[in-house]
């Protein structure tokens, strides 16, 4: 699953900020928009569904595999 939707949020609430004179949030979200995209890089494709917990620790409930039908 393409985790970036993350960065559209993130890149949403950047422009609302900037547009509400939020400029100091609007550079703290500008931060998070590229830590995100580094980290999801990192992640890969096998970051599943549940946010990496089942990666983490091995449990499998309610992840897909990559090419599953949702």
């Amino acid at each position: 699953m393409s985790q970036e939707w993350m960065i559209d949020v993130l890149t949403d609430l950047k422009k609302f900020a900037q547009q509400n004179g939020l400029m100091g949030l609007a550079e703290q979200l500008d931060d998070s928009i590229l830590v995100a995209a580094a980290e999801l890089k990192q992640a890969g494709p096998e970051l599943v569904a549940t946010n990496g917990y089942a990666k983490q620790n091995g449990d499998v409930r309610g992840t897909y595999a990559r090419g599953d039908k949702l």
